[in-house]
């Protein structure tokens, strides 16, 4: 039977290859698959070669300190490979491991999809030249991707962003202390996210009116850091777990303070007015800096070409600023929302849902 083997890198990812893989089996019930994946894709009674959280990992000095264990989870991965032999190997996101697996590979003859367009286009447009040698096809999450990748002769198919998928959440679920405003927190979903973001966060919920109740979202591989992270703030907050769960609160809150990235986009759906922040080590920024070549950090400003959501980075990012940055959007979120309907209506594949483009795009190159 045919064999999809797929890499995984992170949560997003995890959610990603779960909707593949149900997507794929709507068409083609007897396809097989292996890889690495996580709880989503366990969901799907896919089988991770090892723990997809020793892969959330994010940031140029921060991932240093596990490059020998990555090395040998990279060797593992492509020995896998080597032994199974699929008939296609579908990576998803996490270029940083993911590309370096397609690479290695490549000598086997396997065919390659990625997942997620690397975001070569905003820092590093010189890169994709060796993305040509390593994948066969790009799915693009966003419509101004696709015309980069063919230019370097990578044929690409936009697929539209998955967060178009998500069921939407329910406010009436959702219940926060009578006389309360809910508000959402969301530090990450990688260790170094929340190690950096997590203590800022509670300085500026503290600075903001009392009748403001944090509520934190937790993400699997960090969710005990989260917890006992928060268990000090002088505003003990209401703790989200599932995915659900969170989708509730964003349809039950007032507004958020989110890390930049999907997260972001989520709240976008839910119609949450939010602001974004991030925070890197100092070196990986002044590396960063150097290369970077667009304007925001936030998908929703990028897609709008205007910040329509406050962007807090790195010097930026400050508890007064981003209190400050929270209680403007709590008091007039009519311009976030229509920013958020022109964003999202960009991410619209041309037919059918996002899951279901990806699974066409794949069985198209299997053939």
């Amino acid at each position: 039977m045919t064999l999809v083997y797929i890499v995984a890198g992170e949560a997003s990812g995890d959610i990603l290859g779960a909707r593949l893989i149900a997507a794929l089996r709507a068409h083609h019930p007897e396809l097989r698959f292996a890889g690495i994946g996580g709880e989503r894709m366990a969901e799907q009674g896919f089988e991770s070669l090892f723990p997809i959280a020793e892969l959330a990992l994010m940031g140029l000095l921060e991932v240093i300190p596990s490059l020998r264990r990555l090395a040998r989870r990279l060797d593992e991965t492509v020995e896998d490979i080597r032994a199974r032999k699929p008939d296609l190997l579908v990576t998803i996101d996490s270029p940083g491991f993911t590309l370096r697996v397609a690479e290695r590979v490549r000598p086997l003859g396997v065919k390659v999809v990625h997942y997620v367009a690397p975001q070569v286009w905003a820092w590093r447009p010189g890169r994709v030249r060796k993305l040509a040698r390593r994948v066969d096809r790009i799915l693009a999450l966003l419509p101004f991707e696709a015309p980069f990748f063919e230019a370097a002769g990578i044929p690409v198919r936009f697929v539209g962003h998955p967060v178009l998928e998500n069921e939407p959440g329910d406010a009436g679920r959702f219940r926060a202390p009578e006389g309360t405003r809910p508000l959402l927190v969301m530090p990450g979903s990688r260790r170094g996210e929340v190690s950096r973001h997590l203590a800022v966060f509670g300085e500026a919920v503290s600075l903001l009116p009392p009748d403001l109740q944090p509520v934190a979202a937790l993400a699997g591989p960090v969710e005990e850091a989260v917890r006992s992270g928060t268990a000090s703030w002088p505003r003990t907050p209401l703790l989200v777990r599932d995915a659900q769960a969170k989708r509730d609160a964003m349809a039950g809150c007032v507004a958020g303070l989110i890390k930049s990235g999907t997260s972001s986009l989520e709240c976008a759906v839910a119609g949450l007015p939010h602001v974004v922040a991030y925070r890197v080590n100092p070196i990986t920024a002044a590396i960063v800096r150097r290369l970077i070549k667009v304007p925001y950090a936030s998908l929703v400003n990028l897609l709008t070409e205007r910040e329509v959501v406050p962007e807090f980075l790195q010097e930026n990012c400050t508890a007064p600023k981003l209190a400050a940055a929270v209680e403007r959007v709590l008091a007039d979120p009519a311009p976030q929302r229509a920013g958020f309907a022109e964003a999202l209506a960009k991410l619209t594949p041309p037919e059918g849902r996002p899951s279901e483009a990806a699974a066409r795009a794949v069985l198209e190159v299997l053939g």
